[in-house]
C-alpha cells in the first residue's frame, strides 16, 4: 500500500506459482519476492524467471535471512538486490525509483 501511495502500480501474489502468472500477464519492471513463499520459494521463482529469459526484470529478495551466504544464494538465483526484513522503506523506495513504477509484490 505504501508503494502505491508514492505512485507505483502494484499487483500481489501469495505464492510462487501465482507470482509467475502475475509477472507473465502484467509484465512489471521490478518484482519484490519473499524468499519464504509456499509451493515455490523466492529462489525458485527467480531462477525460473531468469531461465525463461527475464533478464531485464529487476528482482528484489525480501527475506529474514541476512547472512552473507543468504545474499550470495540470492545473487546466484538471479536477484539484483537483497533486502533483509524489516525492510527500510527508504531503501525500498530508492530501489523502486531507480527501476520503474510497475512493481509486482
Amino acid at each position: 500500500m505504501l508503494s502505491e501511495l508514492v505512485g507505483h502500480q502494484v499487483r500481489t501474489a501469495y505464492n510462487g506459482l501465482a507470482a509467475l502468472s502475475v509477472i507473465a500477464d502484467w509484465r512489471p519492471q521490478a518484482v519484490l519476492l519473499d524468499i519464504g513463499m509456499p509451493d515455490m520459494d523466492g529462489y525458485q521463482v527467480a531462477e525460473r524467471l531468469r531461465a525463461d529469459g527475464e533478464t531485464d526484470l529487476i528482482l528484489v529478495a525480501i527475506t529474514g535471512y541476512g547472512q552473507d551466504a543468504d545474499r550470495q544464494r540470492a545473487h546466484k538465483a538471479g536477484f539484483n538486490h537483497h533486502l533483509t526484513k524489516p525492510v527500510e522503506l527508504s531503501d525500498l523506495h530508492r530501489l523502486l525509483a531507480a527501476s520503474s513504477s510497475r512493481v509486482s509484490l
